[in-house]
């Protein structure tokens, strides 16, 4: 299934053709929705016919989180009534680093705050809000993140990794005279990290902590084949990868029931992209 998706994404141009192009905020909100939607539903149902005795789908919390889910990300991706007012309060070249920087914030707040409210409705009684509490010793996390390096640094000598890598390329037409300056570019980096952060709460502690009394361990594939859908718009090993990236993750999150060594791992390798993507072009 997502060879299939990833083949019509790279090959046919799905997301940036038939999903992003619309100019109309509903058919984003859609195109988004259906993008993620048929992945994550699919997994779920196709493991119904490889594993007997699942009966997930008769609880009412499964359907609801089943069709909710891609909506509260696909409405954090399209989330945009911020847009004017930055438009009109930052102007020349500080602009498009305070467009970048403050969609990031006001997106994942938005996303925050919708999962916030479901725990409130669902998961108050049961759990700490999604993932929260402490992962224990952080040290084997810290090894994972030496583990990846090598492939960080290899990935920073590939011309669809430049492309992407590092998101703060732009800044390079914005002086740096200043500590001032300086600060501006660690407050991007900051809110690039802010958006992992609401990433890790809907990925691993919403879809996985989420459904944990209702699916077992049957909700990580499909978190892992939403959280490769929403890397359709990055370079195809990115894509791929994220795949794997997603499984481990949730495997985590479902035994230590924390996110914060993933949220670890994940902000450790967001900023070594960043990094590896500054650095290898200049060796």
């Amino acid at each position: 299934m997502l060879s299939g998706l990833i083949y019509c994404n790279y090959q046919l141009q799905l997301q940036n053709k038939y999903v992003a192009a619309h100019n109309s905020r509903a058919a984003l909100f859609f195109g988004f929705y259906f993008l993620y939607l048929i992945p994550y539903s699919g997994a779920f149902f196709l493991q119904l016919l490889f594993f007997k005795k699942l009966n997930y789908y008769k609880n009412g919390w499964f359907w609801a989180i089943l069709f909710l889910a891609p909506a509260f990300f696909a409405l954090k991706v399209i989330f945009n009534w911020q847009h004017s007012w930055i438009i009109n309060t930052f102007k020349g070249n500080d602009q498009e680093l305070y467009l970048r920087s403050i969609n990031w914030l006001v997106r994942s707040a938005v996303l925050l705050i919708i999962l916030y409210f479901f725990w409130l409705i669902k998961d108050k009684g049961n759990q700490a809000f999604y993932g929260i509490q402490s992962a224990g010793s952080l040290k084997p996390y810290l090894i994972m993140l030496l583990i990846m390096l090598p492939l960080i640094i290899a990935a920073g000598t590939q011309h669809d990794f430049l492309k992407v890598y590092p998101k703060a390329a732009f800044i390079k037409n914005l002086p740096f005279n200043s500590w001032i300056d300086c600060g501006r570019y660690i407050l991007f980096e900051l809110c690039y990290g802010f958006d992992f952060l609401s990433i890790e709460f809907f990925f691993r502690g919403f879809l996985i902590l989420a459904l944990l009394q209702i699916c077992g361990t049957h909700c990580i594939i499909p978190a892992a084949c939403f959280y490769c859908a929403i890397h359709l718009g990055k370079p195809m090993a990115e894509a791929i990868s994220s795949i794997f990236g997603g499984l481990f993750l949730g495997i985590i999150v479902y035994n230590t029931k924390s996110i914060r060594g993933g949220l670890l791992v994940h902000l450790g390798i967001a900023w070594l992209m960043e990094l590896s993507g500054w650095l290898m072009p200049m060796l």
